[in-house]
């Protein structure tokens, strides 16, 4: 919980009476508008007095904790956004609002609990798949979505084969971007990228790695120059939106669930594998990988063969962040789709 969110909530809701009334009034001025001179009608913000608070909210979970979301856009195509990490936030993502029209999108920035803007409560046993499924459920009842876009990315990508294997009636479509159908199919990818790696970079890694010295500047340095610029982000530097999003990462829960690094994947998911359920989401499916990716192309296009209404899109110029080093291409499938599939 943020320090002194309850005292800022108490605040609000004494002063929510007095200013109901004009809030009121002038959303129902502007909704009989006829959009000359008038505000537009404000976002869905979860708050019953009216106040606009540019989208965001928080969402009530698990009875105890609160996530936030935010809305952008008032199109008719809804899409709820999942970041990856697991860990990470919603932040990496805010170059979307470049390529989504606002008149034809709906979509929801949403940080995972522990993650961004939303509580983070010290207790590594939250720290699940089933758990975060079971989240998502819980913010799609909340914001009202029926049939709704579920967009993936990395971590977000396996949270939202998850969700699709249980609720896919919700769904009118699904994105899985840069996310294989397994663990154990990434880390074979990750052992062939790293064997890649110049002989000299591999013997100083195996030095850190033998002491589990994973956290040493020198072995983090040693990822970010060999790994993560050729096959994470191929930018130099890193758009600003990544770098902070690496900067605020909560390292418990990426560590839980996956592990110290890209290479050691020992977290709870390291046995996680759907390439046999994949049948079973029949939703329309845009699967993006980028073609330096750290996960493999051949195996996204094997799921796109098992998947009943799947379709796989390379970005040549792609790695993992493909939204970021091959934008032109990225955008122009998942537009392409969502303009297709998305509408609820």
């Amino acid at each position: 919980m943020v320090p002194g969110s309850i005292s800022r909530r108490g605040f609000l809701g004494a002063g929510a009476a007095a200013a109901a009334a004009p809030i009121a009034a002038l959303s129902a001025t502007s909704a009989a508008g006829n959009g000359k001179g008038t505000l537009a009608l404000p976002l869905a913000n979860g708050r019953k007095d009216g106040v606009r608070t540019g989208g965001a909210r928080t969402i009530r979970i698990d009875g105890r904790y609160d996530v936030w979301v935010r809305q952008v856009g008032t199109g008719p195509i809804p899409v709820l956004t999942l970041h990856g990490g697991p860990g990470m936030s919603h932040y990496y993502l805010e170059c979307f609002e470049e390529f989504l029209p606002r008149s034809e999108f709906t979509f929801w920035y949403y940080d995972q609990l522990g993650c961004g803007f939303s509580d983070k409560p010290d207790d590594p046993s939250l720290w699940t798949i089933d758990r975060y499924r079971e989240e998502v459920e819980q913010v799609r009842r909340a914001l009202g979505l029926e049939r709704f876009v579920l967009f993936g990315h990395s971590w977000g990508g396996l949270l939202g084969m998850e969700y699709a294997l249980k609720y896919q009636q919700h769904l009118a479509a699904l994105v899985v971007s840069n996310m294989t159908a397994s663990t154990a199919a990434y880390v074979e990818h990750a052992r062939l990228l790293r064997a890649k790696l110049p002989a000299d970079v591999l013997t100083k890694m195996e030095l850190f790695e033998a002491r589990h010295d994973y956290h040493a500047p020198q072995y983090q340095e040693l990822l970010r120059t060999t790994l993560y610029q050729r096959h994470f982000c191929r930018l130099e530097p890193w758009p600003e939106p990544l770098e902070r999003t690496m900067r605020f990462m909560n390292d418990q829960v990426y560590e839980t669930m996956q592990g110290p690094d890209e290479f050691n994947i020992v977290g709870n998911y390291k046995d996680w594998d759907r390439w046999n359920d994949l049948g079973r989401i029949s939703v329309e499916t845009l699967l993006l990988v980028g073609r330096h990716d750290t996960m493999a192309p051949a195996q996204i296009e094997k799921m796109s063969r098992l998947m009943p209404r799947a379709r796989a899109v390379v970005c040549e110029n792609g790695s993992h962040m493909s939204m970021y080093d091959d934008q032109g291409r990225y955008f122009a499938a998942l537009l392409a789709f969502l303009r297709g599939h998305g509408k609820a």
